[in-house]
This record gives C-alpha cells, sequence and structure tokens, in this order.
C-alpha cells in the first residue's frame, strides 16, 4: 500500500499552558537570548534561505509601540540548525506604513512566502507560515465581531480580548480539502485556475463548509469545478497555508469518469496527464505546475512515484521513466481505493 506523505515533525514548542500565564511574554522578551522574527505588510524579514533571527538588543529602542507582540515557541532540539535548541522566538508585527527601517542588518529584505518559499528551508519555512498566520489574524481582527469594539492581544498574542464586552477571540483556521484527481486509466486530472497563467496546472481545492466531512467536502468541491464524481477518496496528510488561514487536507481521490467539465467560473480548463505526459509538458515549460513544498506538488508526486524535474533543474540523462498504466491504476492504488464510499480549497 503506497504510504501517506510525510508529516514533518514540529520545529518549535509553542508552550501553549504556559504563553497564557500572566507575564509569560514579558519574562521571555526580559531574556537576552531570545530572538526576533520581524513582519511588515505581510511580509517577513529575510536573510539568505532563512528567516531573518534579530538580536533583540540590535533591535531596542527601533521598534514602534504599537507592534502587535507574539510569542511563537521555542526551538526543539535539532530543528533547527541555524539557532541554539531553546531559543524563544517572539514576532513582531509592524504595521504597513512603519517607514524606512535603517537598523535591520545588511542584506536583509522583507519578502512574501510565495517569493520566497520554495528558497527557505524546512524549519525556516514552518516558522515563517505559523508567523503569517498569526500576524493576518491580528490585522483582520481588530474589532469585535460582536460589538464592533477595539480588541488587544492578550496570552502573548494568541488571544484578543475585547475592550468592550471582555469577549475573548482566538485565531481561527478553516479546514479545505486539496485533491489529486486519478482517473480509471490511472492519469491525473490537473486543473487550471482563471487567476493563474494559462499554463499553470494543479490539484484543485476548496474549503470545507459547514455541517461537511472533509471527505464530503472534497466530493463536492471536485463535481462543482471540474465536473466528475469520485467513488473513492483517501487522506494522505495536511499542510497549514496562511492565506488567509487554511488547513490543507490532501486527498489522493478516484473517479471512473473520463470527461471533466471545467466550472468555467474558477476553473479555466482541466487536463488529464499520464505520468510520461506530465514530465515531459513540465521540462517543455508547456505545464507548470504546483511549487515544491507545496501540499499540491507532494500529492501530485505522490501520484507521480518520485520527483518532477524543473526545466531548471540539471539533467545529466534523461528522466527516469514512470510506468504509466494503460489498463487501469497501478496495483498499489487499485488495492487501497476499492469500490467504497467517499464518506459520509498554488
Amino acid at each position: 500500500m503506497i504510504q501517506a506523505l510525510p508529516s514533518p515533525a514540529a520545529v518549535l514548542d509553542r508552550n501553549c499552558e504556559q504563553r497564557s500565564d500572566s507575564g509569560f511574554l514579558d519574562q521571555v522578551q526580559g531574556s537576552p537570548n531570545h530572538r526576533i522574527v520581524l513582519f511588515r505588510g505581510g511580509r517577513a524579514l529575510v536573510s539568505g534561505a532563512g528567516l531573518a533571527y534579530l538580536d533583540p538588543a540590535a533591535a531596542a529602542g527601533h521598534l514602534p509601540a504599537g507592534a502587535v507582540t507574539v510569542y511563537l515557541g521555542r526551538v526543539l532540539p535539532g530543528s533547527q540548525p541555524s539557532l541554539p535548541d531553546g531559543t524563544d522566538l517572539v514576532l513582531k508585527v509592524l504595521a504597513d506604513d512603519a517607514g524606512d527601517l535603517p537598523w535591520v542588518p545588511e542584506g536583509t529584505s522583507f519578502s512574501g512566502y510565495r517569493d520566497v518559499g520554495d528558497s527557505l528551508r524546512t524549519a525556516d519555512a514552518a516558522i515563517f507560515i505559523e508567523a503569517q498566520a498569526v500576524a493576518n489574524w491580528h490585522l483582520s481582527h481588530r474589532f469585535c465581531p460582536r460589538c464592533g469594539a477595539a480588541t488587544a492581544p492578550e496570552h502573548s498574542g494568541w488571544m484578543r480580548r475585547c475592550s468592550a464586552d471582555a469577549s475573548e477571540h482566538f485565531p481561527r483556521t478553516d479546514p479545505a480539502a486539496i485533491v489529486a484527481i486519478v482517473g480509471a486509466d490511472d492519469r491525473i486530472l490537473l486543473a487550471s485556475n482563471f487567476a493563474w497563467e494559462s499554463n499553470r496546472y494543479s490539484t484543485v481545492a476548496g474549503f470545507i463548509e459547514a455541517g461537511e466531512s472533509a471527505e464530503q467536502g472534497a466530493v463536492r468541491e471536485i463535481a462543482e469545478e471540474v465536473g466528475v464524481h469520485l467513488h473513492t477518496t483517501r487522506y494522505e496528510g495536511s499542510q497549514a497555508w496562511p492565506f488567509p488561514r487554511s488547513l490543507m487536507l490532501g486527498f489522493v481521490a478516484y473517479t471512473d469518469d473520463a470527461v471533466a467539465v471545467p466550472d468555467g467560473t474558477e476553473v479555466r480548463e482541466a487536463r488529464w496527464f499520464s505520468r510520461s505526459d506530465l514530465q515531459a509538458a513540465v521540462l517543455k515549460g508547456e505545464a507548470v505546475i504546483s511549487r515544491r513544498l507545496s501540499i499540491a506538488r507532494a500529492l501530485i508526486e505522490h501520484w507521480y512515484g518520485g520527483t518532477i524535474l524543473e526545466p531548471g533543474d540539471a539533467l545529466d540523462h534523461e528522466p527516469p521513466a514512470r510506468p504509466d498504466s494503460g489498463s487501469g491504476r497501478g496495483p498499489a492504488e487499485a488495492a487501497a481505493s476499492g469500490k467504497a464510499p467517499a464518506g459520509g480549497p498554488a
């Protein structure tokens, strides 16, 4: 049976119980050994292939009083090569109009995750995603959804309290199903979204609605967006995605439908690929697929059975051929799928 997608180990101990204690954040920030992750306008301060972890002494006196402060966590042993084990990380979120910051180290710059995610070290990417998600939440929840009064951060930045009715508000995560659709002939169905360039293809994704299971949401979204009906879904793994606050639940799912019908609203085109077709199309630049480090790419390569080479990859020889099934699923997929009911958004 095909193994599920690998689950990366946690990088930070978030100290969820301690961070709600009164004085915990002040204690962390009083230590010279903590480091600062700096955000402004949805972008993080980066240096080379990683986040720029600022010494609090270098930032002292420069950070505005209005900066949102969040405790991100403590570096777990062996998880972050660029930081000592046990280092506490604190996020500082600056306003978009913070102006020039001449005090930040040379060689650093503010970059969005989509711009640098592929080049980041794995541990830095995980910290970036956590910081991005909680920063987005703070910037969009400055006022109480009940009464409209201003809210203020508490619990080391992991809760906001209404100044009028004292109600508590916590960061929310919206589940979304993302699906690699496999046909009866073992080809994969990838879609091109109107929001992308015309030759970009990826898996299909959509948010889970109230009262749905993840499997039900996957079946509904696929039927709505590309017009095929799934008879089997298999959960493979998940990935946090901070745009704006999603948890992507990854599935490989199977259909006997051979014709896809794009909805014409979100999906421009839906195209079937065999393994050899997809690798050839990517190398020719005819098809651009999801970036590495994304769960969409992981699902595609999970179906493919290995790494899909990009045009910029060094090629000393022809890429390894992947077996294409001409008469149905490979044995592993067939054994895993069966005909069980399905259950019940690059």
